[in-house]
């Protein structure tokens, strides 16, 4: 039985660079396009081949486009990108079908007595293909079953259960004996696993197989017989699976960019355009025939002029159709003549009455006009009390009696329509960041107060019920190094929040951002202080307990002097209170996610302290978390500066920045405290409290003229082990007076 246990997890992923790795190169440019080429098939099988795909590197745009056209069992001919059956090929949406080989299954050997995992995994990094997020959907099938899908900075799954339901062959994947989650945008990469806690063997009479897989939702209807028979998902597809893929020609800033270009740039037809496409990570294009006409915008003369005359049904109705180019014109036929747009016969204009018509068209327009005005203030009355219900379910009412009730409040609770004018509409142009719970706008009111406005993407029920309530804590967080929280929408189906503006970046920018900066030791400790001591007020000062949750420097922002200041707290949790507020969803971001938290889904404020530990090594290396193109034993910082720790080899990892710096014992503090902080056991780990003042002790030693004339009496008696493994602040500067008279005595 193959193990995937939480240590192991974000290793095991290495493998999927093995098979499906591809080199996105352009390839040496003909005189004509490759599709006009002698010899080049136009079909493989019963598969149409369109430009810019092509069977063979000279008959494609370029590498990234080229096909394999190769005889399968039976002697039929399929075409293939990589291991992947070509089904369909879409010009003007951008997408390709595929079977893909990626159904991550576990199953019950009775002569072992034990389960077999096998995981699933796509890699189409370095292409011009991503998994479509619109056409894709997560599905997880099987009895007790927890499985997810891990990615570069996404780790999503869902939770299946055969308990206390009666299981129904459906269309819809409810949650019984199946589930599913949505895909992520702009994802090429990912990894499928099980959870072992949840898939046991105590199942398998009723459940013998379990699935996992990423595959096209309109394809997919659930059966009974997929989680009570043995492969019974399997033999449904055949080992394979339908999935769509977007693709785009180029990655260039779009079609500004593209044009730029001429020696490149694919859209060659006459009447064609270029498409900006939708993948964030990596722009690029698309090319489409302009309207009124079809074909291939990829080959010269490919557009061509539709004949809406003779395609479609007469679109002029019995009135004369007649073509033209891109367009197409309608003429009364023989008999009849043209008058506002209408055709009237000829032999009814004597007795034509202009005043009885021109009455009854008064008439009809005054009543259009009032049946307009009826529906749009019925619209405006259904718009007012649905708004009204999203304020009520959110808990807007106890909010904002509670709000009134406190004189001095500056929390608010803003309009729709106040948010959507300092954001531009939520303009792309205003997008400060993307993040796991959703998008972060910059906004500008009037008075020229700018604030960051984040629009979430998803709330689930306990939290929606809970909303009020938790805003009505949250606004009570006052703390100089904590991202203030302004004020809350409530009228809208998922609450969107308003914090303070910060204009400096984020720790991870700071650190990573190749600026050319040289950052100071005395620098890093200092923003390493002012983001524990947040973390402690938010485990241990505010009214009701608050874990983080997402624990990053990417959530360390920075202010005008460079102070740290914790943010994101609002997609945190209040500290659970019984087993009813028990997570069952993992989700974080790799690199920082707690082991522990990974195996029993549940948040304690030792999942914020070994996050903080990651920040804390980040601070020391100058290296990024995780890094998926490192070698296999330095792909997960943590783990790498964990077993540099055991071996003695910290200085080998240090920034160059630090590394001639006079200050390695309290590097070495440091490093020792990001050890404790980074245990495999939470109850191992110290609170946040002991953290901030373990380092605000260090920092008051840096600060200290004296600090560097007599280290090892200093260190005996600032860091000398107390009852509670921490030195508290009234009992620091006691130390710091024994310190300060026993260096002054041995001079």
């Amino acid at each position: 039985m193959m193990k995937l246990g939480c240590s192991r997890l974000l290793l095991v992923s290495a493998h999927v660079l093995l098979c499906l790795s591809a080199i996105w190169t352009l390839a040496a440019s003909a005189d004509v396009p490759a599709g006009q080429r002698p010899g080049c098939p136009d079909k493989c099988g019963d598969v149409d081949i369109p430009f810019p795909f092509g069977i063979g590197q000279q008959c494609a745009l370029h590498d990234g486009f080229d096909l394999n056209c190769t005889t399968v069992d039976g002697g039929a001919m399929k075409p293939f990108k990589w291991n992947l059956e070509v089904t369909d090929i879409s010009l003007p949406d951008g997408k390709a079908r595929m079977n893909a080989p990626t159904i991550a299954t576990q199953c019950y050997v009775p002569s072992t007595g034990g389960m077999e995992y096998y995981p699933s995994w796509l890699n189409v990094t370095n292409s011009p293909f991503w998994i479509s997020e619109v056409d894709n959907r997560i599905i997880v099938i099987g009895c007790n079953t927890l499985a997810y899908m891990i990615s570069f900075s996404h780790l999503i799954g869902c939770h299946s259960t055969c308990a206390g339901v009666t299981l129904k062959n459906d269309t819809a994947c409810s949650g019984a004996g199946c589930c599913e989650a949505d895909v992520p945008k702009d994802l090429q990469y990912y990894d499928g696993y099980f959870d072992e806690e949840y898939n046991t063997t105590e199942i398998w009479r009723d459940s013998p197989c379990s699935y996992m897989v990423l595959m096209e939702k309109a394809a997919f209807s659930f059966k009974t017989s997929y989680v009570k028979s043995t492969a019974g998902f399997w033999d449904a597809y055949n080992g394979t699976v339908p999935i769509v893929l977007n693709w785009q020609i180029e990655q260039l800033n779009g079609c500004d960019e593209a044009k730029k270009k001429t020696s490149s740039y694919a859209c060659v037809s006459r009447d064609s355009e270029c498409v900006d496409t939708s993948n964030a990570m990596v722009p690029g294009y698309l090319c489409n025939c302009s309207d009124g006409y079809k074909g291939n915008p990829y080959i010269a003369d490919g557009c061509q002029d539709i004949d809406e005359c003779l395609e479609n049904a007469n679109p002029c109705g019995p009135e004369i159709c007649q073509n033209t180019l891109g367009n197409y014109i309608c003429s009364c036929r023989p008999g009849y003549y043209e008058t506002d747009g209408v055709c009237v016969p000829i032999q009814k204009r004597s007795r034509f009455q202009p005043m009885p018509v021109i009455g009854a068209s008064i008439g009809f327009v005054v009543l259009v006009i009032l049946v307009a005005c009826a529906c749009l203030i019925q619209e405006r009355r259904k718009l007012q009390k649905m708004k009204q219900n999203y304020f009520r379910q959110h808990g807007g009412l106890i909010l904002f009696n509670e709000m009134n009730s406190k004189e001095g409040n500056a929390f608010k609770i803003f309009r729709e329509e106040e948010l959507q004018q300092a954001t531009d509409n939520f303009s792309e142009k205003q997008v400060l960041g993307h993040g796991g719970h959703g998008t972060v706008y910059k906004g500008l009111f009037k008075g020229d107060m700018e604030v960051a406005v984040k629009k979430c993407m998803t709330i689930d029920e306990q939290h929606k019920k809970e909303f009020g309530k938790e805003m009505l804590i949250l606004s009570q967080i006052n703390h100089k190094n904590i991202v203030k929280l302004l004020g809350c929408c409530l009228e809208v189906e998922v609450p969107m929040l308003v914090y303070e503006f910060v204009p400096n970046g984020t720790l991870f920018h700071l650190i990573h951002g190749n600026h050319g900066r040289c950052i100071s030791l005395s620098t890093r400790l200092r923003i390493a202080v002012e983001s524990a001591d947040a973390l402690t007020y938010l485990h241990s000062s505010a009214s009701t307990p608050i874990l983080h949750g997402d624990v990053k420097s990417p959530n360390i922002l920075l202010d005008g002097n460079h102070s740290a200041k914790v943010s994101d707290f609002g997609a945190s949790i209040l500290a659970p209170t019984d087993a009813s507020q028990f997570v069952t969803l993992v989700q974080g971001t790799c690199g920082y996610l707690d082991p522990e938290y990974m195996q029993t889904c549940y948040l304690t404020d030792k999942s914020d302290v070994y996050s903080f530990g990651v920040v804390l090594v980040e601070l020391l290396t100058g290296k990024i978390p995780f890094n998926l193109d490192a070698p296999e034993k330095e792909k997960s910082l943590a783990m790498m500066f964990m077993s540099a720790m055991k071996e003695n080899r910290l200085a080998g990892i240090l920034d160059d920045q630090i590394k001639g710096e006079d200050n390695i014992e309290i590097i070495e503090e440091i490093a020792e405290l990001a050890k404790q902080c980074l245990d495999m056991c939470g109850d191992n780990r110290p609170s946040m409290k002991e953290v901030t003042e373990k380092l605000d002790g260090l920092m008051k030693v840096m600060r200290h003229p004296w600090a560097q004339q007599n280290t090892e009496e200093m260190e005996s008696l600032l860091f000398e082990p107390t009852a509670d493994s921490a030195i508290g602040s009234a009992e620091y500067f006691s130390i710091e007076k024994r310190a300060i008279n026993a260096m002054q005595s041995g001079r």
